[in-house]
């Protein structure tokens, strides 16, 4: 079969997580959220109350860390955490943990590895600059911080959290600075991969968009492996 990787970045509230998912779904091949995989380390460091610039304290939990990801659901240490990484909590502090070198190369290898050679989908904010350099379809989402904070709090409000449009907007612009300015692998669009401002697109358009960009005998030969669970220890 031929395998093909397609690797999809951008900010929080980008809409790549969504976009990601539908593209996966469409083309029937694995999709992976490495967002979530940064946010499952953030959960654990939240639980145990470590200082989250202590990088030893990190390191100890990335060594010791159990996810099992399969579609829709990771379970961290034996526990579905599917729900609990998705907290207002993890989201405000996930950029603090991703900006470890030691938790970033972790993941990046577990990352690596479940790309393997299976035609996959990841979204991030290093996948075509550091997780899938060589990937051959690579895209970079963009949107306004308002747009991006106003399909958030519909998020929010949906289950159950209060908070203001001016609060989201200061939490992005807050995280896209951490993001963008860390030493490691920061938050940048790869110099082969195509903008799309999401801005005033619906989720439709943008995956119609990039299901443009590839070519149609390529899509006819992805492998059908979407549904196969792993677990990583």
């Amino acid at each position: 079969m031929n395998c093909i990787q397609i690797a999809i970045d951008g900010p929080a509230g980008s809409g790549k997580s969504t976009v990601a998912k539908c593209i996966a779904d469409r083309l029937k091949i694995t999709y992976l959220d490495t967002g979530a995989m940064y946010r499952a380390v953030t959960l654990v460091a939240l639980q145990e109350k470590v200082n989250l610039e202590d990088a030893a304290a990190l390191k100890d939990i990335v060594d010791h860390i159990n996810l099992k990801i399969s579609p829709g659901i990771i379970v961290v240490n034996g526990i579905d955490g599917s729900e609990a990484i998705r907290t207002p909590e993890v989201t405000q502090n996930v950029s603090y943990v991703a900006k470890d070198a030691y938790v970033r190369a972790k993941m990046v290898e577990l990352q690596q590895q479940i790309a393997g050679n299976q035609s996959v989908v990841m979204d991030g904010r290093d996948i075509g600059t550091h997780v899938l350099p060589n990937a051959k379809y690579k895209f970079f989402l963009v949107a306004s911080s308002e747009e991006r904070a106003k399909r958030r709090i519909v998020d929010l409000r949906s289950k159950g959290f209060d908070t203001t449009l001016e609060a989201l907007i200061a939490e992005i612009d807050a995280r896209d600075k951490i993001d963008s300015e860390r030493e490691v692998a920061p938050l940048t669009q790869a110099s082969d991969a195509k903008r799309i401002d999401t801005t005033f697109m619906c989720i439709d358009e943008v995956v119609d968009t990039i299901l443009g960009e590839i070519e149609t005998s390529e899509i006819a030969n992805f492998e059908k492996d979407a549904s196969k669970e792993r677990s990583y220890e």
